[in-house]
């Protein structure tokens, strides 16, 4: 089978392999921990090679949506099994094919309990998060959403420490409240957006059927053909607010947005030190990504009518978090700080409405998953050596583990956007696109540049004194510098930065074409709507592979739409 022939299978096996390596882990035997090891690190491997190849044959300059299958699942109520990638989601298919190694690489001596069902648990995770980011079913991408709590649950409340089962639970309950209001949301957009008899889930059939109506609203906002809208867009007005924000609560306690939070540093403190780099690496992505695939888009008008207090929402937390960081005793938990306010860079550039801004935070989602990912890791090898958490345990390990201070000093200039780290092209480009926004309030950009300040003042003072200063406690002068394995792994993180913050245009160019259709989606909802061209916007939907042709649906009205 050569390249063109396996397209249409790509992101298939992209989801459906890390799924195939949990099953065969169940042949092999309990007590073998070296084979179980191996066999999760060669299934994550291929699963990244994989990514990779979506990732590189993915053409910026094609269709928005690429590597499409669509098949038909229940087309009795219009679900249907539909993947693709566009540049946002083929880019953090790979960020998080690039993490699952890394993941398993990071536990190799830490997990001696369970070995086996422990890996199972970073395989399903895995693939519930490749599904997540690659479906364009609204069941779908709900199914693999939920998917994602149990493994994550486990990997919390069975291999975390001492208050594991009370973080576990709390990030359930959150989460799981969260999921079960947006399916209530997903069932009501389902039915007033579209005929019956024609009737589907698909994420680019509602997003059409509701264009026009979108339009209207945004027209009537201005005080334009209030008198004419159509019985959906009558019922978008009504509706429509409710149903953004139920979406948007469910992605907003995945981000997690300040008041929602308060499970994230719970979570990542008991958390083994995998679970921690999925969920600041991944799994918190799913928020932002869920704001900018399906939120904003399908209810541009609420968005924008809302947008004042997610602007504030955003600013407070990125200032929040880093305040919570400088208090913070616990190297774990300042970390999880962190990315609170790392996030709302990120939530503040999606709510921009900017090009610039909304590049910066789709460049600042991979950043994060990165340098997050990274932070975690680095400090997950010297836990293993320590067993403490505590910042004041620690003093002078540089100057017995070098490459390791290092490694973690570099990591730490991407956390705190240093220029030539790809944490500085994300955080500028994102205050950038904000300050360009003239709708938006002048003390918000200028709020959010203090996390520049604040940033390099927790984490520094974190790094000066874990590393750096006299060796007080003598189980210090005894840690050993990384191995081969840690060291292979600490490279690759150091490698993505420089590589990332240097040369960030490749990445940037894939990004490009979907913060394009983003921006023109977002703007539907604001005063300049009427700029805003159909073909920008719409979604191409390809037919269901093997369905009968569909039947003729009977004309809808025609509305004038104002001018």
């Amino acid at each position: 089978m050569n390249a063109a022939q396996l397209q249409p299978y790509l992101l298939t096996l992209v989801v459906f392999l890390p799924l195939l390596g949990a099953g065969l882990l169940l042949f092999l035997p309990r007590e073998e921990a070296g084979q179980v090891r191996a066999w999760t690190l060669l299934a994550m491997g291929v699963d990244l090679a994989l990514a990779a190849v979506a990732y590189l044959v993915f053409d910026p300059k094609g269709a928005e949506f690429q590597l499409e299958v669509r098949r038909a699942w229940s087309a009795e109520f219009g679900i249907s099994y539909h993947l693709g990638v566009d540049g946002l989601s083929v880019s953090l298919v790979l960020l998080t094919g690039f993490l699952g190694p890394v993941v398993v690489l990071s536990s190799w001596k830490f997990i001696h309990d369970r070995v086996k069902e422990f890996h199972i648990s970073l395989l399903l995770i895995q693939a519930a998060m490749m599904g997540t980011l690659v479906s364009l079913d609204l069941v779908l991408f709900y199914v693999f959403f939920e998917a994602m709590l149990i493994p994550m649950y486990l990997l919390i409340g069975v291999w975390g420490s001492e208050r594991r089962r009370e973080a576990a639970m709390k990030f359930f309950l959150y989460t799981l409240f969260g999921s079960l209001v947006m399916l209530v949301a997903i069932l009501a957009v389902y039915f007033i957006g579209q005929p019956a008899g024609a009737r589907s889930f698909d994420y680019g059939t509602i997003y059409n059927s509701l264009l026009s109506a979108n339009r209207q609203l945004a027209a009537c906002t201005q005080g334009v053909g209030c008198a004419t809208l159509s019985p959906l867009a009558l019922t978008l007005q009504a509706w429509g607010p409710l149903m953004f924000l139920a979406f948007a609560l469910a992605f907003a306690i995945k981000v997690p947005m300040v008041p929602l939070h308060t499970w994230l540093p719970e979570a990542h403190v008991e958390a083994p030190v995998a679970g921690s780099i999925i969920l600041a690496g991944v799994m918190l992505k799913m928020g932002t990504y869920g704001f900018w695939r399906f939120a904003i888009p399908l209810f541009p008008v609420a968005a924008y009518q809302f947008r004042p207090l997610f602007v504030a929402l955003a600013v407070v937390g990125i200032v929040y978090g880093a305040l919570m960081c400088l208090a913070q005793q616990d190297v774990k938990k300042l970390i999880a700080y962190s990315s609170v306010s790392h996030l709302g860079i990120c939530m503040l550039g999606i709510f921009a409405f900017t090009a610039e801004a909304a590049s910066g935070s789709a460049y600042q989602m991979l950043n994060h998953g990165v340098s997050s990912g990274a932070l975690f890791c680095l400090f997950g090898f010297l836990y293993e050596r320590r067993h403490t958490r505590r910042i004041s345990d620690y003093g002078g390990v540089a100057r017995v583990m070098p490459f390791f201070a290092a490694s973690f000093l570099v990591v730490t200039f991407s956390s705190i956007a240093v220029p030539g780290t790809n944490g500085f092209v994300g955080e500028f480009l994102v205050l950038l696109g904000t300050f360009k926004a003239s709708s938006l309030w002048l003390g918000y950009p200028v709020l959010a540049t203090t996390t520049v300040i604040l940033g390099a003042s927790y984490m520094l003072w974190m790094v000066q004194r874990v590393f750096f200063g006299p060796i007080d406690r003598p189980e210090n002068g005894g840690l050993r510098d990384l191995d081969l394995r840690e060291g292979l792994t600490a490279s690759a993180f150091m490698v993505l930065v420089l590589w990332m913050g240097l040369a960030p245009q490749p990445f940037l160019d894939r990004i490009a074409p979907a913060t394009d259709r983003f921006v023109a989606r977002a703007q539907l909802g604001t005063p300049d709507s009427a700029k805003v061209k159909d073909a920008d916007v719409r979604v191409t939907v390809p037919p269901i592979e093997g369905a009968p042709p569909a039947l003729p649906q009977p004309p809808v009205a025609a509305v004038a739409l104002p001018r």
